[in-house]
């Protein structure tokens, strides 16, 4: 249902009678007041109802999933690695798609929405990366783990020392995710490399968590 403040491509019929614009809707109902953006023009005019159909949806997260379904346009071309956002019960995500379903145990790599059955995609806006953490003594004994939570477009820079909470370290080397858009190589180890936090699999890097210990 169109709201007041929507935005919707519509002929206008000062400027452009013969191809569609971009129009605000000021009033809504079965004749629209509308104002073209392009030339402020103010008009009535019916718009078409967008046909959706239902899409069900099943969103990974930090090692859960869960199924929601949403309404999507019946005209949607998907693919692998599409990124959109998915209106929830509980929140708005930022999503990747990861698998397309169009049958029992049948996915392709992009299809059109009506032949698709299941929808499976990944939360994207923040994030869990594991880091392997090395000790700057060389010890492989002193390795350790630890997983820090980020927005999906933080920067992981190859040589940058970065801090969360309590923890130190620089970062070595990055492991990218198979489902990411391309990268120049799946393990990004040359400084200057950069990676979103989205795009990692896994991050290695030098423990300097302990340094300001190292003189006592």
């Amino acid at each position: 249902m169109t709201e007041t403040g929507d935005r919707v491509a519509l002929a206008c019929p000062s400027c452009s009678p013969g191809e569609p614009t971009v129009h605000e809707v000021l009033r809504p109902g079965g004749q629209s007041t509308v104002r073209c953006t392009d030339c402020d023009h103010t008009h009535k005019t019916e718009i078409p109802e967008e046909e959706t159909v239902p899409l069900k949806i099943v969103i990974s997260q930090s090692g859960d999933s869960f199924t929601t379904e949403m309404d999507v346009p019946a005209d949607t071309y998907v693919s692998e690695t599409d990124e959109f956002v998915v209106d929830t019960p509980d929140a708005l995500m930022q999503v990747r798609v990861t698998g397309i379903e169009v049958g029992p145990e049948r996915r392709v790599a992009e299809a059109d929405v009506e032949d698709v059955e299941t929808l499976w995609t990944r939360a994207v806006d923040n994030v869990g990366v594991d880091v392997t953490l090395h000790p700057k003594d060389g010890d492989a004994d002193g390795t350790r783990s630890l997983r820090v939570n980020v927005p999906g477009d933080y920067e992981l820079t190859v040589g940058d020392t970065v801090e969360f909470g309590d923890e130190e370290f620089t970062i070595e080397g990055v492991q990218i995710r198979s489902d990411a858009p391309e990268y120049r190589h799946e393990k990004l180890d040359h400084r200057g490399d950069m990676a979103y936090a989205k795009d990692v699999k896994r991050v290695y890097a030098r423990d300097e968590t302990l340094t300001a210990w190292s003189a006592w």
